[in-house]
């Protein structure tokens, strides 16, 4: 399978080289003597952001693992939450001496950053107000994670009980299609906007098998016409869109505020070793750009924009070749050998619970199955 470079969420992420320029030096010297965060040998000088880029796509022209890129600027934790943002028309240059990335803006003729050439650069990083960077450079394209922002759900086990719920369908119809009346019962709490979700299969861990969560499938939307009028009286909602089939005992929970992402790829705090639960949509393998859960969550210290590297187990083999007599090998016949862990794609983390996290396959060289390993960048 062809290796992709891919960019990364649906969210706004960006650099300030203010607060980063002191450490920025430290941080790209450390990130150059490190073999995993090296800057790629055919690495251009700059790169002008232009509208369509996403941070993950500019990393990758610069740097051998996109994930290295709060390093290789000094990031702190608060800067990779909160950052500021990189703006179309802004130039990325790669200073080779220092080795390290700058932001900055050209202001008048052309020519080059390194004195070389008669341009004057304004390394100017303006730190805009969060909530104005509606034109700012996404970590990955948008459009390939929004719906999976509020969905999937990972819930407890009954913990979807007390949820509203649909009793009864217009003409008692056994599924419900767009535009069709819906007959729900229990608090909707002055809700308007619900989403419908059926109690799904458990997520069971692959090394315990052990049951860590049961992913609720979504189902579709639905808005309320009319709330009931007496305590014993249905609310009417009309259903506005419908990703699956839903019907009569189908959950609702209020559609919630659509996110407002800051965040930038980065590896975990701390060292993380997570096994493939599940691929989303119930097929048995992932590709580029699908989403998979991993049995690692916020107890394990991830967040949002964690990046972790995809494993698949070495196999265990019987070496052969080794001639040894029976006496060196005992009863049970030849040696066994370990085969090392063969790395083939990154994992972007974007939607953390307790014990399970979403996250979308990038940059793969081979198909992602369940059970496979999902760790920290070594």
């Amino acid at each position: 399978m062809k290796k992709f470079s891919t960019a990364a969420l649906a969210t706004v992420l960006t650099l300030a080289l203010a607060s980063a320029y002191g450490s920025a030096f430290a941080a790209g010297e450390e990130a150059t003597n490190n073999p995993r965060c090296a800057f790629l040998p055919n690495a251009p000088d700059q790169h002008t952001v232009v509208r369509g880029d996403t941070l993950w796509d500019i990393s990758g022209r610069f740097l051998k693992n996109a994930w290295c890129w709060p390093q290789v600027w000094g990031m702190n934790k608060e800067e990779i939450r909160n950052p500021h943002l990189i703006y179309p028309g802004q130039i990325v240059y790669f200073d080779r001496a220092a080795g390290r990335l700058r932001l900055g803006k050209p202001v008048g003729g052309n020519g080059s950053p390194d004195g070389r050439g008669t341009q004057t650069v304004k390394l100017s990083p303006q730190l805009r107000t969060e909530g104005l960077g509606q034109d700012a450079v996404p970590a990955i394209p948008s459009n390939v994670i929004e719906p999976f922002l509020s969905q999937p759900l990972v819930v407890g086990e009954g913990e979807l009980n007390d949820a509203p719920r649909i009793v009864a369908t217009t003409e008692s119809r056994v599924m419900l299609g767009k535009n069709d009346k819906a007959y729900v019962r229990g608090a909707i709490n002055s809700g308007t906007s619900f989403q419908v979700f059926r109690p799904g299969t458990p997520l069971r861990d692959p090394d315990t098998n052990e049951v860590i969560g049961y992913e609720a499938a979504y189902l579709g939307t639905i808005k309320l016409e009319r709330p009931a009028r007496a305590p014993d009286e249905a609310h009417v909602f009309n259903v506005v869109n419908v990703k699956q089939e839903m019907g009569v005992g189908d959950r609702l929970l209020p559609v919630p505020p659509t996110p407002i992402l800051n965040y930038v790829p980065h590896p975990p705090e701390k060292d993380v070793a997570g096994r493939i639960v599940s691929v989303y949509g119930g097929v048995s393998q992932a590709g580029q750009n699908q989403i998979v859960a991993i049995n690692r969550g916020r107890k394990d210290g991830l967040d949002m924009g964690t990046v972790l590297e995809l494993y698949r187990y070495g196999p265990v083999i019987t070496d052969r070749t080794d001639k040894g007599s029976m006496w060196t090998f005992g009863p049970w016949g030849r040696p066994q050998v370990k085969l090392p862990d063969n790395q083939y794609g990154s994992l972007f983390v974007f939607r953390v619970f307790d014990s399970i996290s979403y996250g979308l396959v990038m940059q793969v060289t081979d198909t992602v199955q369940v059970g496979d390993v999902a760790k920290s960048p070594e």
